[in-house]
């Protein structure tokens, strides 16, 4: 065999491996199956030595220890189903880079999926079908419709986004790390999984599906299962198939470092996803419950699901280390109690690996706060797009000050007009949208104004008093303040209150109740996101990388005001293409690049003197163990990859996505236009970041972000009680 490209690292992963005794009769159903579906001899993709050394019988037996004889069968044929499309459509349409027929190829395949019972599918034309047509007909009567559309989405997700590893071949072009976790998560299928998971041990409440909670276990479990699949199937991906979608690859080329250094890093961030997953389904779960008031019946079915996120966890793993698909040799043990056996062991210190994963896990809870570190360094920004600002500027900041002062938002002693004024919002706003009528400009102002201000008074007023009960009910009621379709809304009682009870009549006032419910999630989630924060805060828990992105993107608001661009391009262009993966692609790394020049400006203000711990240079610097200039370069560098894959979609895939989707002559140049949008948005947030006194160490020597004189905590939720929400 060829030599190894990389040691295999030390895995952490504490939960031994169980095997499912009814594995005998699981692989021999497989065989039978695949071979009535035309998977084997004749197929041009497997014989039964292929099938026989696989042995996916193993891999399902592994990770779903605990179900039954006729459930192990169905979920392994599942299994042997997604492997041999995988190598199907890597034989058929990537070795021959031929989008256009893998595109028409996938396009049929939601087809044998169809969440109606009585629907007919059309005749399978390939084994592919035929065997996807045969497991959906043997799965969906056991499982909820809520299951089966979760997890037709899932399956759909990861036969699309093989298109994307395609193009990325056609294109000879590596992934960044953001994203390529976000996209590996839906090509790799472990939220398809996950799914299987549900079907072998007990299926998730629906109230609580499409929970943080909930999701961050799902995000968590398939980012450990991709990333450590891609330790072992290195070799075979990279240097035999040719394949860029790879972590180790990925990892390799954006620090430009050894395989082996990125091979440990690929290793670091599989263990802070698994440190991830205890931290969420011990903390957050369980208040999930207790918040959702879930019946113990479904509480244990959490738990049930849970377990076996971690079963496959232990039980991939196993797979991984015997099957012969993968580079697997002096694979070290998973199990930290199972001493390793062999030539050169001998000198092994367990109780060091302990100590290791045990500091792993303590390093993010190490966090001094309010340590000295000086003004900010801002490096040389990449930013391809010219600013423009609105001529109604000058209204709009006299205006945005008679309105804080109208809804109380300088009286609560979170905000004076010296912090208004040194904040400048107007001036964003104008950058943001430059073509602005003066009322259109007001109105963006005063959104950002408020966001502003909620994200200031949630760690002043909660986080300094350590009382998350009472910013989980503040965030409650503001979400009681914006009613989707006729229902009372609350009371305001406070100036976050009045402020977004105010903007939102008038924002939504021509609103479809559909429009306002998805705005109304976008705030939810800002919100939400800062209750997150808080938690971290009295933990003094410096996030895991990953979470902290994908969070950021709430906390930073950027739902919030992509949605207000969206809605300002009306219906010409179909929901569809805004969930395509190109456009996600792009908003995400527009979102992302805006986010973390934030975290550049913000440095001194937030960990000097707020005692942060969200900010993408600490998170770095915490993660990896390096200084500021360290972390800060990282963080550039990061940043420029997320522009440049910013113009990477614009130039090379959204041209896809309209041939994809048909979109006429007046849908593309809507679709145009929310581009431009995007580009004003992020070069009028650099502007406002370099022109304003919020984030200058001058003003912050003398305005330091405490109470102001004399004034006490604004009063909690002085509204009467019968405006509460319900549940």
């Amino acid at each position: 065999m060829t030599q190894q490209p990389f040691e295999l690292p030390h895995f952490y992963l504490p939960h031994p491996a169980r095997l499912n005794p009814h594995l005998d009769e699981a692989r021999a159903h497989a065989t039978r199956w695949a071979r009535d579906m035309g998977m084997l001899e004749g197929s041009g993709i497997w014989e039964q030595s292929d099938l026989d050394a696989h042995d996916y019988g193993l891999l399902c037996a592994y990770t779903h220890p605990d179900c039954d004889g006729p459930a192990l069968s169905l979920i392994t044929d599942w299994y042997v189903w997604v492997f041999f499309f995988d190598d199907h459509f890597l034989e058929t349409f990537k070795r021959s880079q031929d989008r256009t027929g893998g595109k028409a190829y996938l396009d049929r395949l939601p087809l044998f999926m169809p969440l109606d019972d009585t629907a007919e599918v059309p005749e399978p034309q390939n084994p592919v079908e035929a065997g996807l047509a045969d497991l959906w007909a043997r799965t969906v009567p056991a499982m909820s419709a809520d299951w089966r559309r979760r997890f037709a989405v899932a399956t759909e997700h990861l036969l699309n986004e093989s298109l994307w590893e395609l193009s990325n071949i056609n294109e000879g072009r590596v992934a960044n790390p953001v994203e390529y976790i976000e996209m590996r998560r839906k090509v790799g299928g472990a939220p398809w999984s996950a799914g299987l998971v549900e079907y072998a041990t007990a299926e998730v409440p629906a109230a609580v599906a499409g929970s943080r909670p909930l999701r961050v276990l799902m995000e968590t479990f398939s980012d450990a299962v991709h990333l450590r699949n891609d330790l072992f199937s290195y070799q075979r991906e990279v240097e035999d198939e040719g394949e860029l979608s790879n972590g180790v690859l990925v990892l390799e080329t954006f620090f430009g470092c050894t395989t082996q250094e990125a091979a440990d890093t690929v290793n670091d961030v599989l263990t802070s996803r698994l440190h991830q997953f205890e931290h969420t389904a011990l903390t957050e779960v369980p208040a999930l419950a207790v918040e959702k008031g879930l019946t113990p019946d479904q509480v244990a079915a959490v738990a049930a699901y849970t377990k076996g996120l971690q079963d496959w966890q232990s039980g991939g793993h196993e797979w991984h280390t015997r099957s012969s698909r993968y580079m697997n040799e002096r694979a070290r043990p998973a199990n930290p109690w199972q001493a390793p056996t062999g030539p050169g062991t001998s000198g092994v210190d367990m109780a060091a690996l302990l100590a290791a994963a045990g500091a792993e896990r303590l390093r993010a809870h190490s966090h001094v706060p309010y340590e000295k570190v000086g003004p900010s360094r801002i490096p040389d920004l990449y930013m391809p797009f010219r600013l423009e600002l609105c001529p109604h500027l000058d209204r709009s900041r006299l205006r945005l000050a008679d309105w804080c002062h109208r809804m109380g938002i300088l009286a609560e002693g979170v905000w004076d007009e010296d912090k208004l004024d040194a904040y400048d919002l107007a001036l964003c706003s104008a950058g943001l949208d430059p073509d602005a009528t003066p009322e259109a400009l007001d109105l963006s102002a005063q959104w950002l104004a408020w966001g502003t201000y909620g994200d200031d008074y949630y760690p002043l007023v909660y986080g300094h008093r350590r009382d998350l009960a009472a910013a989980r009910l503040t965030t409650a009621r503001l979400s009681a303040c914006m009613p989707v379709d006729g229902e009372e809304a609350a009371v305001p009682g406070n100036a976050m209150e009045r402020g977004l009870s105010d903007l939102w009549a008038r924002t939504t006032a021509e609103m479809t109740p559909g429009q306002r419910r998805t705005f109304k999630q976008a705030i939810d989630s800002m919100t939400e996101s800062w209750v997150w924060e808080l938690a971290n805060q009295l933990q003094n828990r410096v996030p895991d990388p990953v979470d902290y992105l994908e969070m950021r993107r709430a906390t930073f608001g950027s739902d919030l005001t992509l949605s207000l661009c969206r809605l300002g391009h009306g219906p010409s262009i179909p929901p569809e293409v805004y969930r395509s993966g190109p456009v996600r692609s792009l908003e995400n790394a527009a979102m992302d690049y805006a986010c973390l020049l934030n975290d550049v400006f913000s440095y001194q203000k937030e960990i000097e003197y707020e005692g942060e711990i969200h900010n993408g240079i600490l998170v770095v610097q915490h993660f990896f163990g390096i200084d500021y200039p360290a972390a800060l370069t990282v963080v550039h560098d990061l940043m420029t990859q997320r522009m440049r894959q910013f113009e990477h979609v614009v130039a090379h895939e959204l041209s896809v996505v309209c041939d994809d989707f048909a979109l006429s002559d007046e849908a593309r140049a809507t679709l145009d236009g929310y581009v431009a949008d995007l580009r004003n948005w992020l070069a009028g947030i650099l502007n406002w970041h370099r022109s304003v006194n919020r984030y200058k160490a001058e003003w912050l020597g003398r305005r330091a972000h405490t109470f102001l004189p004399d004034h006490p905590p604004a009063p909690v939720l002085p509204a009467p009680a019968r405006a509460l929400p319900v549940g």
